[in-house]
């Protein structure tokens, strides 16, 4: 998510290569983070920031759920590709001062719990 990563931000740790799983929770959870310490403001820096963070993410997983190769079932790829527009949409909303980043901040820990196996996202 920075220009300058370390290389455990790359996947590396104690020589073991994180699954695809923990790259995915690892990121939903620094832009979740983003999401909770920004201002909560639509005119505000942190908050334009942790949006678009956002925003990124969703539309970096939304085009690689489109992707021929991925393995997911299709309902599943589906929904998420759904929920990924729904991210994108409310952030700009948000942007707009006419939602609530909570919403955002709720749907990302949902993915999260889905990620860890604590239920469905």
């Amino acid at each position: 998510m920075n220009a300058v990563m370390t290389l455990n931000d790359h996947g590396y740790r104690s020589g073991k290569l994180r699954t695809t799983r923990e790259v995915e929770y690892a990121a939903f959870s620094q832009v979740t983070r983003m999401l909770r310490q920004s201002a909560y403001q639509a005119d505000n820096i942190s908050t334009i920031q942790a949006v678009q963070k956002n925003t990124e993410l969703w539309s970096i997983l939304a085009f690689d759920l489109a992707e021929p190769g991925n393995s997911l079932p299709d309902n599943v790829k589906a929904g998420l590709i759904s929920l990924a527009g729904f991210a994108v949409r409310h952030g700009q909303a948000v942007m707009a001062g006419t939602a609530a980043i909570d919403t955002l901040i709720d749907i990302n820990l949902s993915v999260m719990r889905g990620l860890r196996g604590e239920g469905s996202a």
